[in-house]
């Protein structure tokens, strides 16, 4: 009994290959139980691992439904692209507004670099710090309603129109690209290198730094609701706060910017909110 249990834990079995035709053995190969085992294990091993690497490491993956290709992660990186240059607008028009309403109230303007090195530490806003700007989004645009309140220089509003009020020119050269309200609401013009850019009215520098579309630029707000902006200029002369008169040099004229087309000043004219022809009121 013994010996049939231990011949029977002993057994081996034989795979051969004949021809059919001649009953010739052309292979054949003995194995057992444990050997077959094995060999099914491996060779489930073996073929997992290889579709593994023929998915993993072959453009194959491309064919799964719903893996991204190359298109996809293309548009995916524009679109994050686009996400953080609308930020960086929403960011400069937040500080435009709080600098514009400081200025407004009689209080210090806000730090850019300040502000940046806070945004840096701590980049989430609260609930309440969105709401806080929202009304103070909400006051602004009541005060620029109110034209009267624009006067930053003193508690009395000025009669004096735009018409009759003298700039002084912010650059002499020439004007490459003229005003168009719809497509181009303000003035390019080309001057020699290292000419100065100045302040064509008495004002309050409400703005100054540095944008990527934009680089070096310039903005002071005026009496009578005047506000003139300088763009793409290769150095600032002024900082957010100073005084400045008719005439004092504020920038130097350049092509910083990633819109900007050669050295040339980008000036705006804005008067109670809307832009206007510089032309019609400063000789170039």
């Amino acid at each position: 009994m013994p010996k049939d249990k231990k011949h029977r834990s002993t057994i081996n079995y034989r795979l051969t290959l004949v021809d059919d035709d001649t009953h010739d053995q052309l292979w054949s190969k003995k194995f057992s139980k444990m050997n077959l085992a094995i060999y099914v294990i491996t060779a489930v091993v073996v073929t997992l691992t290889l579709m593994w690497c023929l998915i993993a490491l072959t453009p194959v993956k491309t064919l799964i439904p719903g893996y991204p290709d190359a298109r996809t992660k293309h548009e995916a990186i524009q679109n994050a692209i686009r996400i953080d240059s609308l930020e960086n607008v929403i960011s400069k028009w937040e500080l435009y507004s709080e600098n514009l309403r400081r200025v407004v109230d009689g209080q210090p303007p806000l730090k850019i670099d300040s502000i940046m090195d806070a945004r840096s530490k701590d980049k989430d806003i609260s609930e309440k710090d969105l709401k806080e700007i929202a009304a103070k989004d909400s006051l602004l645009r009541k005060e620029v309603a109110a034209e009267d309140r624009f006067d930053i220089t003193s508690g009395v509003p000025k009669a004096l129109p735009i018409e009759g009020m003298h700039f002084f020119t912010p650059l002499k050269g020439v004007i490459s690209q003229g005003y168009d309200k719809a497509l181009h609401p303000f003035v390019d013009i080309t001057a020699p290198d290292n000419s100065v850019v100045m302040a064509v009215l008495d004002g309050t520098v409400i703005s100054a730094g540095w944008t990527d579309e934009e680089g070096y630029t310039i903005r002071i707000q005026h009496d009578g609701d005047i506000i003139s902006v300088y763009k793409h200029n290769q150095k600032l002369m002024k900082k957010t706060g100073d005084k400045v008169t008719a005439g004092t040099p504020i920038a130097i004229v350049g092509g910083t910017g990633s819109t900007a087309q050669g050295d040339h000043l980008h000036f705006e004219l804005w008067h109670k909110g809307e832009a206007v022809d510089p032309t019609k009121y400063i000789s170039f």
